[in-house]
C-alpha cells in the first residue's frame, strides 16, 4: 500500500470512529485559536479560527468534525496595508441569518496594534467559500473604545449581539457585554454589561472576559467566556439565564464562581478557552471546540506563540441541566 494509501486509510478510521462514538483525535486544526464551528443545514461543519500570522480569514468545510483538519482552508478576506482593519485579524466567526453569510471579526491599526473594533462581512453565495464578502463596516457600540469577539444568537424572534469591550471607566481589559440587533451588522437600544473581570482566576496577567460563546439547552441559555491571560491561566467560565428571563437585564444571569474548563497537567493540556458549540455528526450529543497549547512554558508573549490547537470533545450533562464540559483531554498518541 501507498503511503497515501496507509494514510487515506487512517483519516477515515478516525472518521469513523467520530461518526460511532463521538470522539475525536484532537487537536483537530494545528495552529488554529479562537475556534468557530457551525454545522449548517447543508450537512457541512463550517469552520474559522485565528491565523498565528493575524493577517486574514480563512474558511474550511467538512462533513465531519475530524475531516475539518484535511479540508482545504480557503481565504476569503485579507487584512488591508495601512489604516482600519490593517492589523491583528482576530477570531473571526461565521454566522447564517437570514438566508445569507455573515463573518464578524476583530481588527486593529498597524499604527494602534491593539486598539480594535467589531467588523461584520455578508455573503450571499450558498457557499461561503465562493462568492463575494462584502464589508458591511463596523458595529457601532457605546464607546469608541477596544472593542473583540462578537458572536451572535436567536432567541424567541430577536437576534442578539454578545461581545467583549473596554468601558473607558471600568478597571481592566474587557467586559462582556449584551444587545439587540435591528440587522446583522447593527445593534439597537442599550448594551448591558453582563459580566466584569471581578475573581481571582479572571485576573491573572490581564483582567479580562471575552470569547463568549451561546449554548440554548434544557430551559437555560448558557453562555461561556475565557479570561486572565492567554498562557496557562486561560480559562472558561460560564453566565446561565432562564429561557424565558429579560436577557437584556443582568439580574436574569447568573455567573459561575470558579472556571467551568480549565488548564489540566495531567492530560497536558493548558489554557483552555475561546470556545465554540457544535453537535455529533448524528446531531444527538453536544461538542464543545476549543483551543489550548500541550505545554506550559511559552517563550516570549503567548499571544504570538502558534500553538494553540483546534480541539473537539463530547460534553455531558448535569442533572441539574447545567453542562458537564470534563477536563481538556490528551493530545492522541502518535502511530
Amino acid at each position: 500500500m501507498t503511503t497515501y494509501g496507509v494514510q487515506d486509510e487512517k483519516n477515515s478510521a478516525r472518521e469513523t470512529l467520530a461518526k460511532t462514538t463521538g470522539e475525536y483525535d484532537n487537536p483537530i486544526i494545528k495552529q488554529r485559536a479562537d475556534p468557530w464551528v457551525y454545522k449548517h443545514s447543508d450537512g457541512y461543519y463550517y469552520f474559522s479560527g485565528s491565523v498565528p500570522e493575524y493577517d486574514r480569514i480563512e474558511l474550511r468545510r467538512a462533513t465531519t468534525i475530524q475531516g475539518l483538519g484535511e479540508a482545504q482552508p480557503a481565504v476569503v478576506w485579507t487584512k488591508r496595508e495601512s489604516g482600519p482593519l490593517s492589523k491583528n485579524i482576530w477570531a473571526p466567526e461565521i454566522h447564517f441569518i437570514d438566508g445569507k453569510w455573515y463573518i464578524y471579526f476583530a481588527a486593529a491599526r498597524t499604527d494602534a496594534p491593539f486598539d480594535h473594533r467589531i467588523y461584520v462581512l455578508e455573503n450571499a453565495s450558498a457557499n461561503p467559500l465562493e462568492g463575494t464578502w462584502v464589508e458591511k463596516g463596523s458595529i457601532q457600540t457605546k464607546w469608541e473604545s477596544f472593542s473583540i469577539d462578537a458572536t451572535t444568537f436567536e432567541h424567541r424572534g430577536k437576534r442578539y449581539l454578545v461581545w467583549a469591550q473596554k468601558d473607558p471607566d471600568i478597571y481592566g481589559n474587557s467586559n462582556l457585554y449584551i444587545a439587540e440587533m435591528e440587522n446583522p451588522w447593527t445593534i439597537k437600544g442599550p448594551q448591558v454589561m453582563l459580566s466584569k473581570p471581578e475573581f481571582p482566576w479572571e485576573t491573572i496577567g490581564f483582567w479580562v472576559n471575552e470569547g463568549p460563546a451561546a449554548l440554548k439547552r434544557n430551559g437555560k441559555i448558557f453562555l461561556t467566556y475565557s479570561a486572565s491571560a492567554t498562557d496557562e491561566n486561560y480559562a472558561m467560565g460560564m453566565l446561565t439565564a432562564d429561557e424565558s428571563s429579560h436577557l437584556l437585564d443582568p439580574a436574569s444571569w447568573s455567573k459561575s464562581k470558579k472556571p467551568v474548563f480549565r488548564s489540566n497537567p495531567e492530560t497536558g493540556q493548558y489554557g483552555p478557552g475561546h470556545n465554540s458549540f457544535t453537535v455529533t455528526e448524528d446531531g444527538k450529543r453536544d461538542v464543545l471546540v476549543y483551543h489550548a497549547r500541550n505545554y506550559k512554558e511559552i517563550v516570549g508573549d503567548p499571544l504570538y506563540d502558534p500553538n494553540r490547537h483546534t480541539r473537539a470533545q463530547v460534553f455531558t450533562w448535569k442533572k441539574d441541566g447545567t453542562p458537564n464540559f470534563g477536563v481538556p483531554v490528551a493530545d492522541a498518541k502518535k502511530e
